[in-house]
């Protein structure tokens, strides 16, 4: 926790500044972001799911290039 007190003859203006320096120096900031968009993993049904509409996708594609509607056969 990051505390700073106010000194005799400070602004706030000049307060609000060095906490704000205080903040970025110990990195808290970045690691609060880090947390409010972290990504959960993905389930096992959504991967298997992925998988079989890769999988149809593939062979529709290999069947429309067998049949010449497709002129080339593109590899990734």
């Amino acid at each position: 926790m990051i505390e700073v007190k106010k000194t005799e003859n400070e602004t706030s203006a000049s307060l609000i500044r060095r906490f704000t320096k205080k903040i970025q120096q110990s990195s808290l900031l970045k690691q609060a972001r880090g947390l409010q968009f972290k990504k959960h993993p993905e389930s096992n049904l959504m991967k298997k799911k992925r998988a079989i509409k890769a999988t149809k996708g593939r062979i529709k594609k290999e069947y429309l290039w067998k049949i010449g509607k497709i002129e080339e056969k593109r590899n990734k």
